[in-house]
């Protein structure tokens, strides 16, 4: 299929930059049957069933985005330079891929400083983007990092404002766990108290399942025949509980429906049959396109994204290309809220028999 297949024109005035306030008064688009419904995320349990199971990202985003300086001493004295650093990814050798801009304004070996506790050395760089060994470890890095970072906004949002300190409530999980991510599950962000309450009334389970979003998340398609896309990869655990709930939920007939693409991404990933999944650690790059079996997802509660990503893909093979059109169609005439602080879909696609 070609990249302009997943095309269409948004509005930019539909982009947005504040999420809704609380999170499940966002609105909220439901697709089953052929039929699209206008709802809101606190009326989610009215369409799932008991017995049915919600799969969760628990990742947490870090503060990822820096701003130093770089000292240099040379004939004319001491020449300072402005470095904005976005942590992409740790690896490992103990470095941070990141990046750097401007990066042509730092040597190999040099050092930037992001704050009185935090530095980091340039060791290294590749295809853009530079590796950054910095002077703290482990609970003593993470702690200098809250202090001196910033939350790292997708580039749609960044353009129009700079981060501030509420995006560290906004841009969170309520349930974040585990440190990792760079860019948040953001269908996820619809959930407050309220609503995981409502759910459990109505007798739906969750599993927590944790996938790193990485930056690559935002990288624009540049091929024109998506099977050349090479996709980026990112480092995800399905844990030995969360699968034998799984796999006990489709056993029981009930539905598994992951909140967000980065959750059922993982869980495809994790699946070795259809209908079952398996424990499952390390890094997936797993292309969703139409004409892709789906194993263990049975419907997905998502945001709307941009035009011709991945993620246009990746819906378009669950619910089918026209089917979208017509989704994304509605939602720009119905003034939804796009993207990462926008609105959400729960597209169900039609039943598939499991053996």
């Amino acid at each position: 299929m070609k990249l302009s297949d997943f095309d269409f024109h948004l509005p930019e005035s539909l982009i947005a930059t504040r999420p809704a306030r609380p999170r499940s008064s966002a609105r909220m688009l439901v697709a089953r049957d052929g039929a699209i419904v206008d709802a809101h995320a606190i009326d989610l349990p009215a369409f799932l069933n008991p017995g049915d199971r919600l799969v969760l990202n628990d990742t947490r985003v870090i503060p990822a985005r820096l701003a130093g300086q770089r000292f240099r001493d040379g004939a004319e004295g001491r020449t300072v330079a402005r470095i904005e650093a976005t942590l992409l990814e740790p690896r490992a050798d103990g470095t941070w891929r990141a990046l750097l801009k401007p990066l042509k304004k730092l040597r190999e070996g040099e050092e930037i400083r992001f704050s009185d506790a935090l530095t980091a050395v340039l060791e290294g760089r590749d295809d853009g983007t530079g590796f950054l060994r910095f002077n703290l470890a482990g609970g003593d890095f993470d702690a200098a990092l809250d202090e001196a970072g910033m939350m790292p906004l997708p580039p749609y949002i960044a353009a129009k404002r700079p981060a501030d300190a509420q995006d560290r409530t906004d841009y969170q999980t309520v349930w974040a766990a585990k440190t990792g991510a760079v860019a948040a599950p953001t269908a996820s962000l619809h959930f407050d108290e309220a609503l995981l309450a409502a759910l459990a009334a109505r007798g739906v389970a969750f599993t927590h399942v944790t996938l790193h979003v990485g930056a690559g998340t935002f990288l624009p398609v540049k091929v024109d025949d998506i099977a050349d896309h090479k996709m980026h990869a990112e480092w995800g655990e399905v844990q030995v509980g969360a699968a034998d709930a799984i796999n006990a939920t489709i056993a029981a007939g009930g539905r598994i429906i992951p909140v967000g693409t980065t959750a059922l991404r993982l869980i495809e990933s994790a699946a070795v049959a259809p209908g079952v999944i398996a424990p499952w650690r390390g890094p997936t790059d797993i292309f969703i396109t139409p004409g892709f079996q789906f194993r263990i997802a049975d419907a997905l509660m998502t945001n709307f994204h941009l035009p011709k990503s991945t993620l246009m893909m990746l819906v378009s093979a669950l619910m089918g290309v026209a089917q979208v059109r017509a989704i994304y169609d509605h939602a720009i005439a119905s003034q939804y809220r796009f993207f990462s602080y926008g609105d959400a879909s729960l597209l169900i696609p039609p039943a598939r028999q499991r053996p």
